[in-house]
């Protein structure tokens, strides 16, 4: 097999089908999952792309219809939730197709989720057992289509929706969130501009990292977020570089699903800090990752030595930490991020306030060093 024409099934931690043109086999996966009328939900970008006019085209060619719902923000809220639950009801739809980046997949999800509750999409947010409250009956089946190499949510048991009144982004998990089936075709990433190819890829680096570093009990994510560190030192650049190259494209969703497999064991500051900036500035996610990911290494750095000097090695990197250190700050250097949160043109005067935010984030829980309200304030400091 030529390695350019990576082709993969896939049945951990869902049936994943990976490889070019496997879009085609959309309308297939559809009706093995039992739909007879899928909704296409995207962002409003995607909406108009001619891979998302294929996409409806093979589902229309199969009988399936011809739906779609792309009144998605970059960062998905209520609004738009209640917006695509209303659409899904009103058309008749017995199934979603997530198609897109993160706000795409996530949005999706939530869509299929949410159109069999009676209560509001906050009381599911990722917290002790209140997933328990949902009624799984009228959970509708999801086929995940990712259009980016980044987030993982196509593999996922949970969808980031911010609350539009206190732009804070909430973790929404249930089991069924889980997509029954996922299409990963590279050929679906090679339009993607290269400032969203750097910084989805980094969202798929930080995901690694940092259930790589997270001190909770997890080998087989600890092994996954290994080889996923590797595939994105190998091919990231290369995907930036030359975004036809389909092997390179290929092997960054690989390196994005597992991502997303391994923070079952914790993520930390890195997405704790991200979190509340891309809720209050609306940044990028995944290049906020990248901007912090420095300072939170330094901050992180006496409880994750040993470990890191090991993936190092792994990665062919010498010089234990401080090598890996370097190779960060030389990647991001190729892939164009910004040096700081003030290159990104955010100023440094609502520390307090993204402080206060990040403490409460989920994520926060996972960081090899205990974060407070003092440390994580100096830690902001440190990111201008």
């Amino acid at each position: 097999m030529s390695s350019s024409n990576i082709t993969a099934n896939w049945s951990y931690p869902t049936a994943v089908k990976l490889g070019r043109g496997r879009i085609n086999e959309l309308a297939e996966a559809c009706k093995s999952l039992g739909m007879k009328k899928p909704l296409l939900v995207t962002d409003r970008g995607l909406a108009s792309m001619a891979i998302t006019k294929n996409a409806l085209d093979i589902l229309e060619d199969a009988g399936l219809g011809r739906a779609i719902f792309a009144d998605v923000d970059p960062n998905p809220n209520e609004k738009n939730l209640a917006d695509g639950v209303k659409a899904f009801k009103d058309g008749g739809h017995d199934g979603v197709v997530a198609f897109g980046g993160g706000s795409g997949l996530d949005l999706g999800k939530c869509v299929a989720f949410m159109a069999g509750q009676t209560r509001p999409v906050w009381d599911f947010e990722d917290i002790g057992d209140w997933w328990t409250r949902a009624s799984v009956e009228g959970i509708a089946p999801i086929v995940a289509v990712p259009t980016t190499a980044g987030t993982g949510s196509e593999v996922g048991r949970a969808s980031v929706i911010t609350n539009s009144a206190t732009h804070v982004k909430k973790i929404i998990f249930h089991p069924k969130f889980l997509p029954g089936v996922v299409i990963s075709d590279p050929e679906l990433t090679v339009g993607m501009p290269k400032i969203i190819t750097a910084g989805t890829g980094m969202d798929a680096f930080a995901h690694c990292l940092e259930a790589y570093s997270s001190p909770f009990y997890h080998p087989m994510s600890a092994g996954i977020a290994l080889e996923g560190m590797r595939l994105v030192k190998e091919f990231l650049p290369r995907a930036y570089k030359e975004g036809t190259d389909l092997e390179a494209r290929a092997n960054m969703m690989a390196a994005a699903a597992m991502g997303a497999v391994a923070f079952q064991k914790g993520l930390g500051a890195i997405h704790a800090l991200s979190h509340p900036i891309g809720a209050v500035y609306n940044t990028h996610h995944g290049m906020t990752n990248a901007v912090v990911m420095p300072a939170v290494l330094r901050f992180n750095r006496a409880a994750i030595e040993e470990k890191i000097a090991r993936a190092a090695a792994y990665l062919g990197i010498s010089g234990g930490f401080d090598g890996f250190y370097d190779y960060v700050l030389k990647l991001r250097g190729e892939l164009g991020v910004p040096e700081n949160l003030s290159a990104m043109g955010i100023a440094p005067d609502r520390i307090d306030e993204l402080s206060a935010m990040a403490i409460e984030d989920p994520s926060a829980g996972g960081n090899p060093v205990p974060m407070t309200l003092e440390n994580t304030k100096t830690l902001f400091k440190d990111c201008f």
